[in-house]
């Protein structure tokens, strides 16, 4: 089975490493560079997307913000999954949003802002405090504000306005303020026939609006059941077919979703060791018509992100329960290099095992790690 992803980055990486004992090559479409490349070594095969769409039996993705025109013409050859719209719905805040009201699952209020007027009339109806986001692009805490009291919008106004004169796509979601308890994701997957599985719920813990550490939550039945119905809606609607990711704000037990990300995720990498069929290799499986794999939780499973980190002590690699997944990426700033995922026999001993590798990692580098 051959497999082309839209994205060289290390989801593609991490999807080819779990698809080869399944006997399932991987190439890799640099949307950059605009050439196919190995995901693993980057080195650059000696053909077109064109001919790479045919030769191979399916194309999926790693990341919403593709080329529109790429995606059209992958969709044209009826081999993209899970769909076009679902890349396009992850990729844009306004089509996001008109899918969540389309599937039933509650979210934040919003308001689509394009003019002075819009910031107004979002103000009125969402009320203060408020987040705005762009609608396009805009991740990992960029491209977004807060307006706090109406006596800000001038200047936030201006600021926006520069932003949507730039890029004239653009449009600015604003989301009422949600003073929730702790943020969570559900990673699941829906194959072909429109069977759904879903992974343990997780909390993730992000500093700067960057996700630095993310951990499967043990025996969480009520909001486990909310999330589980809320991700079958989603996926439903999008006849969704592969990993979808849905991070969701936790307010007093009640989840609302915040946002959809329609491919493997960054908060799903303790599946590598912590889940029976990790959610690189079920996504595979969706998309190539596969049977799925359990997502059934193995033991407590935490993740910790690397950030702007080319190297960590030994130590670390030499404790027990600890597996270091490094991207091969050269350093830079803020830049995800990699992550560690730590296992353990039970949720206290988990707790136990990333204090002791905070005493061994920078508290600057790994700010969310418990001291």
């Amino acid at each position: 089975m051959q497999v082309l992803i839209l994205g060289a980055g290390q989801l593609a990486r991490m999807m080819s490493l779990a698809g080869a004992p399944l006997n399932i090559q991987v190439m890799a479409y640099d949307v950059g560079s605009q050439t196919v490349v190995h995901p693993l070594t980057l080195q650059r095969y000696d053909f077109s997307l064109a001919q790479a769409i045919e030769g191979v039996d399916v194309i999926t993705a790693e990341f919403e913000h593709i080329p529109h025109d790429v995606l059209d013409v992958c969709g044209a050859s009826g081999k993209f999954l899970p769909t076009t719209d679902a890349i396009k719905a992850g990729g844009d805040r306004r089509l996001e949003k008109a899918l969540l009201d389309r599937a039933g699952v509650a979210n934040a209020k919003y308001h689509i802002i394009n003019t002075r007027a819009d910031l107004d009339a979002a103000i009125a109806h969402v009320g203060l405090p408020m987040v705005l986001k762009s609608a396009l692009g805009g991740y990992d805490g960029k491209g977004q504000w807060r307006l706090k009291e109406r006596s800000q919008a001038d200047a936030i106004w201006e600021e926006m306005a520069a932003f949507l004169t730039e890029t004239p796509e653009q449009a600015i979601v604003a989301e009422e303020f949600v003073p929730f308890d702790r943020e969570v994701s559900l990673i699941g997957v829906r194959n072909r026939q429109g069977e759904v599985r879903v992974y343990p719920i997780t909390e993730n813990v992000h500093v700067d609006g960057v996700l630095n550490l993310s951990t499967a939550i043990v025996d969480a039945q009520a909001i486990q059941q909310q999330a589980d119905e809320m991700f079958t809606a989603v996926a439903n609607a999008l006849n969704y077919v592969g990993v979808l990711a849905i991070e969701f704000f936790d307010v007093g037990g009640k989840l609302l979703v915040n946002e959809i990300a329609p491919r493997v995720h960054n908060s799903g990498h303790w599946t590598q060791q912590g889940a029976e069929t990790c959610q690189f290799e079920n996504h595979l499986r969706a998309v190539c018509d596969l049977p799925l794999g359990s997502t059934a939780l193995l033991r407590p499973t935490a993740m910790i992100n690397i950030l702007g980190e080319d190297q960590i002590p030994a130590s670390v690699v030499a404790t027990a329960g600890t597996h270091v997944h490094w991207y091969g990426k050269e350093k830079r700033a803020g830049r995800k290099m990699g992550h560690i995922n730590v296992c353990a026999n039970t949720p206290a001993e988990l707790e136990n095992q990333l204090k002791a590798l905070a005493t061994q990692l920078d508290a600057l580098a790994f700010p969310a790690l418990p001291r």
